[in-house]
């Protein structure tokens, strides 16, 4: 775990409003922003939030510094710690530097390789109005990491680094950009040559042949470049400070060493870092791009100018034209003072309005045209299907092989897209969306699980390996995603098999107990039809029939219980308790389930032509544990859609409570509660899977209503279009307003 601070170099920019913007845009990607926490502040929601932060800043008016602390934490790559361990971590650390009673916002990023917080702290106290600026912060979170690490079973980074400030940045825009720095370059190419030199003129043809002038600059030395870029010699070199190469040399000469001039052997230029590969060819299409792209952006800016110019001629034509008719009208000398202010005014106002617009229009053009980094530039090819550019990034030399929940395997079959894009990280790591909570992602050598390890993701992931690595798949992980796993392969019937003993020799067992339960099932249902009335039943070969006038209602794909004790009264069977589906031993209902609707000789069932099955209170003896029908909907009979389970009921109240929360966060999302038989104007919304439950959306004015449906329900309604208006009946069943029942 590592924790830094995050300066704002210009203070002029510091803007809280905009730092918390930019942590909770999702950007277009599901699986960036994650849980969001507020901490020492009475506000709701986000934006009340950001307005109670910037009035307590503006109660402070001696500070003038920086008066927002951003403070980054970020965990190792695999390590995925839960809700409540990064809570604790967050508050652990921002009362360590001094901020406990401090307003701050933190969010959670998961769009990189690495799980990450970013905390924006509130340096002025709430109460006191005073600012706190800690001394030397990186020393307080390297002991507060090292502490952490070792309490929440964290693995240990290294929080004391030998490198100095200066080769911090410089290492940090190699790994941001991708682009080789001047220090790297010069200990690449000539640094042993520059230490062998033993004379001031020496070092001067040294530093000559390779582009390089030394000059003298406040109480040290500096290293400067031919196009400009400066470097201290101490950072390249300790051998090259001031005090070592006067000691070694001499005096430092008064006129400094010469400029580079004629032919030299090599200079130093904005190169790409070396990668495993070769990406000369890759580095000449940017470049070329970039210049493209500068091009492309003159010539809209020039269109853009051009453009305000034209209306803001035609504007002043239009005024000098109104200043004209005023002139020629009569009145007195007053009313015409008056008529000339308005005018001035009118003017004014419509050339405001079109530079606002104008600017609107510049702040477009310069998202479009905005200069990528090295390693952006990869980033967007390779999201747009460009295998060399994401090969590039996996090349990278910090690159590492994911870890965690993961899936890999000896051989591989191909490489092509798991399922939606979500984002590629510097790394080469492909992010894909699931249909579950959890996401899926690719490094080209592994496939991890991250977020929530939800069976439709599991299936999702293992159907991926199967085609990418063969049937032979190693799993790595912890034991619920093992058991995941081995679920999912099992339900999906994959042909696969498991490189860990352990793991095959339970999903054959597993699947060797499906076959038995379905084998079972088959035969219950064999005798279902057979009792029924079909071949092999108690009339041997006969099948009841019923006379006309009789009450009974059939209704076809319904067990019907009552229908056996006819079946054994035709029989000769007067007992009556040649019952069907007679269970096995250990499956008899206990003592308080018996004597209840099967004991009944007959069943009134009424069949709706459009809806589901329901008891008819009279229909239900008086010897009952219930005498009547009660309002709880209890006496219906679960056969054609049985009731709703506890794990659908926690599964909507899962989701309704995540987007409720993200809501009142200032997120712009509808409100959402779930579905209790509302009357109103209902709309198809789409359906959503949490926790292996489906769900179905519907939308009522600016609210959304969430019902829990079965699985044939959500395929059935794949059918039904975004936005078509829909309707649900007593019994749960979602059907278009007109048309066939869903």
């Amino acid at each position: 775990m590592i924790a830094k601070h995050v300066p704002m170099r210009t203070v002029g920019k510091s803007d809280f409003a905009g730092l918390v913007k930019y942590l909770t845009d999702e950007q277009g990607k599901s699986e960036r922003v994650g849980q969001i926490r507020v901490s020492n502040c009475e506000a709701d929601t986000m934006k009340a939030v950001v307005s109670e932060v910037l009035a307590t800043q503006q109660q402070n008016t001696r500070a003038e510094s920086d008066k927002t602390f951003h403070l980054l934490v970020s965990f190792r790559a695999g390590e995925s710690p839960d809700e409540t361990t990064i809570n604790a971590i967050e508050e652990r650390i921002c009362a360590g530097l001094g901020y406990g009673e401090h307003q701050r916002v933190s969010v959670v990023h998961h769009d990189t390789d690495n799980l990450h917080i970013h905390i924006a702290i509130n340096k002025i106290h709430p109460v006191r109005n005073t600012i706190h600026d800690p001394y030397q912060s990186y020393r307080a979170l390297g002991e507060l990491c090292s502490l952490l690490e070792k309490e929440y079973g964290l693995e240990t980074d290294n929080h004391h680094s030998g490198r100095s400030l200066s080769e911090g940045r410089a290492a940090d825009m190699e790994r941001h950009s991708g682009i080789e720095s001047l220090v790297s370059w010069i200990r690449r190419e000539c640094l042993a040559d520059m230490k062998e030199a033993q004379s001031w003129s020496e070092l001067n043809e040294v530093m000559q042949s390779n582009g390089l002038h030394l000059q003298k600059k406040g109480n040290g030395f500096v290293i400067e470049s031919d196009d400009g870029v400066f470097v201290k010699a101490s950072t390249v070199a300790r051998d090259l400070s001031k005090p070592s190469l006067e000691n070694r040399l001499g005096p430092f000469p008064a006129e400094g060493t010469a400029r580079p001039q004629g032919k030299k052997k090599r200079s130093y230029n904005k190169q790409p870092v070396k990668f495993r590969v070769n990406t000369s060819e890759l580095y000449a299409m940017y470049k070329a791009d970039q210049q493209q792209q500068i091009k492309a952006k003159a010539v809209e800016l020039d269109a853009l100018r051009g453009k305000k110019s034209r209306q803001i001629d035609a504007i002043k034509r239009s005024n000098k034209l109104r200043r004209a008719a005023i002139k020629l009208m009569g009145g007195s000398p007053l009313s015409k003072k008056l008529l000339y202010a308005q005018a001035h005014r009118a003017l004014k106002t419509e050339i405001q309005s079109i530079n606002k617009q104008c600017q609107k229009e510049r702040q477009v053009l310069n998202d479009k045209y905005r200069r990528r980094a090295w390693a952006d530039w990869l980033k967007k090819k390779a999201m747009e299907g460009n295998s060399v550019a994401l090969d590039a990034l996996r090349a990278r030399e910090a690159a590492q092989e994911l870890k965690g929940n993961t899936l890999s395997g000896a051989e591989k079959f191909s490489r092509s897209d798991i399922g939606r894009k979500d984002n590629i990280t510097k790394k080469g790591t492909v992010i894909y969306r699931s249909s579950g909570e959890g996401s899926i992602r690719d490094d080209g050598k592994k496939l991890q699980v991250s977020g929530d390890v939800s069976l439709p993701t599991v299936q999702m992931a293992l159907q991926a390996a199967l085609n990418r690595y063969g049937s032979q798949i190693t799993v790595e992980g912890s034991a619920t995603f093992k058991a995941k796993v081995i679920q999912a392969a099992v339900i999906s019937q994959l042909p696969i098999n498991f490189t860990d003993p352990g793991l095959e020799r339970r999903r054959l067992q597993l699947n060797e107990n499906r076959k038995e339960i379905l084998n079972e099932r088959s035969t219950r249902k064999d005798r279902g039809r057979t009792d029924r009335g079909g071949i092999g039943s108690a009339g041997r070969g006969t099948t009841k029939q019923h006379e006309p006038g009789t009450n009974r209602v059939g209704v076809p794909g319904v067990r019907d219980r009552g229908r056996s004790r006819d079946s054994a009264a035709a029989s000769g069977n007067s007992s009556g308790n040649n019952k069907p589906n007679v269970g096995r031993i250990g499956h008899v209902p206990p003592p308080e389930s018996q004597n209840r609707l099967r004991e009944l000789s007959s069943l009134g069932v009424v069949h709706l032509s459009r809806g589901g099955e329901m008891l008819l209170p009279g229909n239900v003896s008086r010897d009952l544990e219930q005498s009547g029908a009660k309002p709880d909907n209890r006496m219906r009979r679960g056969v054609s859609r049985p009731g709703l389970k506890s794990e659908q009921l926690a599964a909507a109240d899962k989701y309704i409570s995540e987007r409720e929360s993200k809501r009142l966060k200032g997120f712009d999302i509808p409100k959402h509660s779930r579905y209790n038989g509302n009357n109103g104007a209902l709309f198809y919304a789409g359906t959503r899977n949490v926790e292996g439950q489906a769900l179905a959306l519907l939308q009522r004015d600016d609210e959304i209503l969430v019902q829990p449906i079965d699985q044939s329900t959500a395929n059935r309604l794949k059918r039904v279009r975004i936005g078509e208006p829909v309707s649900v009946t007593p019994f749960g069943s979602i059907r278009k307003s007109k048309g066939k029942s869903r």
